[in-house]
């Protein structure tokens, strides 16, 4: 397979350009860490951007920072963390459940648009990216969007960008919002809840005044899976695993702490709530954040892995039948809109029930971990209905109209 790298938006032009002269689509990466998320793409050329790696300005008094696109992902989280700021949206490090190494980079955290527990209240990728340099599947470079938090520059075209896999252009620079760390951070923990407990739990508290942060819910067996250290920081003794329920408040540090009083109080009905702060707390939610406890090292590295996305109100009922149906194991997040489910390993991975689940609540799913075998017979990503589907194929025509970019990453059919 050629791999072709490229220095500049310039060498991308001439790359794209020689791929529709020559009908040969393009696989793109930076380093590669979320090629197993899915379909095996049928290509002989990659075109790899991992060489540009600048961070062309970053401003942190105006909120805001422009990086090529190569950028790896945990170096400039490191730079802003020096300026006490961060991505609000909590970008998901996949490398601990797809078992690569930790390479991401920046326009990998785009082009995925995976955000974590803090989507809830901070909204996701797309909702911080500002602007953006691109290669369009004509061969042209193109811009939209701006350097500001507030620009009217048309129309908005970057958000199209973010959660695209690749498929409608090949990116080379891009503008995000960065936010200031919290000064502080608490997090509640309520025991021993069932499912149905926990969702009416979260509910209550995302619907208190208490700026709640993060609600997520592990069942008792997310702690038998084996999660290297995952039990020390929820306090939990070797054989006394319970099922836990955490909230996350965040903020000056009185207000925060203010704000887990009270809220404390307002789940008293729940159970008596314990609290882990700063550091803890911290660790707790990068735990959450990147699904360690289905990672692939640990008891259930070999399951398949999806991702579902459903009203909140619905997660449990959704994830009691699942696990009851498939004996899979699941993990909630944003307050229960967001489920992790590790299945036990079967040829289809279980999609069959997986999507009715999902479909019968108005929800999505996305197979992100399986072998290849599977994801050759499985839609990775949810099937659309036809006037969308026919609308989202209009949009990547407009982008990449021969297919050359990432062509049969999204569905099954293309190619």
């Amino acid at each position: 397979m050629d791999t072709l790298k490229v220095r500049d938006a310039k060498d991308v032009e001439e790359v794209v350009r020689a791929a529709i002269a020559s009908e040969q689509p393009l696989e793109i990466i930076g380093h590669g860490s979320k090629r197993g998320i899915g379909h095996a793409m049928a290509t002989n050329a990659v075109l790899d951007v991992s060489a540009l790696s600048a961070v062309t300005a970053y401003e942190p008094n105006e909120l805001i920072i422009t990086l090529q696109a190569g950028a790896p992902l945990a170096d400039v989280l490191a730079l802003i963390d020096a300026k006490n700021q961060q991505f609000a949206f909590e970008p998901i490090n996949t490398a601990p459940l797809l078992g690569t190494p930790a390479t991401g980079t920046i326009g990998g955290m785009i082009a995925a648009g995976l955000a974590g527990p803090r989507r809830i209240r901070a909204g996701g990728a797309r909702d911080h990216l500002l602007g953006a340099h691109a290669v369009s599947g004509f061969g042209d470079s193109f811009k939209t969007g701006g350097k500001v938090v507030k620009n009217v520059t048309g129309y908005d075209l970057c958000k199209l960008l973010a959660g695209s896999w690749g498929t409608l252009s090949v990116m080379t620079e891009v503008t995000l919002k960065v936010m200031p760390k919290p000064e502080a951070e608490r997090t509640l923990l309520l025991r021993g809840l069932d499912d149905a407990t926990a969702n009416k739990a979260m509910t209550a508290a995302l619907g208190s005044p208490f700026d709640v942060s993060a609600a997520a819910h592990l069942p008792k067996s997310a702690f038998r899976a084996g999660t290297e250290g995952l039990d020390d920081i929820a306090g939990q003794g070797e054989g006394k695993a319970e099922a836990l329920t955490v909230l996350r408040l965040e903020g000056i540090t009185a207000s925060a702490a203010h704000r887990a009083g009270s809220l404390r109080d307002l789940l008293a009905p729940f159970g008596t709530a314990t609290l882990i702060e700063d550091v803890a707390s911290a660790a707790l939610w990068t735990a959450i954040r990147d699904v360690l406890p289905f990672a692939a090292s640990g008891a259930l590295g070999a399951w398949p892995v999806w991702r579902i996305v459903c009203p909140p109100a619905s997660g449990a009922a959704l994830g009691t039948q699942l696990a009851r149906e498939t004996g899979g194991e699941l993990i909630y997040d944003w307050g229960g809109g967001l489920i992790w489910a590790a299945l036990p390993p079967k040829p289809d991975a279980h999609a069959p029930a997986v999507r009715a689940r999902a479909n019968a609540v108005g929800g999505h799913a996305t197979l992100i971990r399986a072998g290849e075998d599977v994801r050759r017979e499985v839609d990775v990503f949810h099937p659309q209905a036809p006037g969308i589907a026919a609308l989202s194929e209009r949009v990547r025509a407009s982008f990449d109209p021969k297919t050359i970019l990432n062509r049969g990453r999204l569905t099954r059919s293309a190619g």
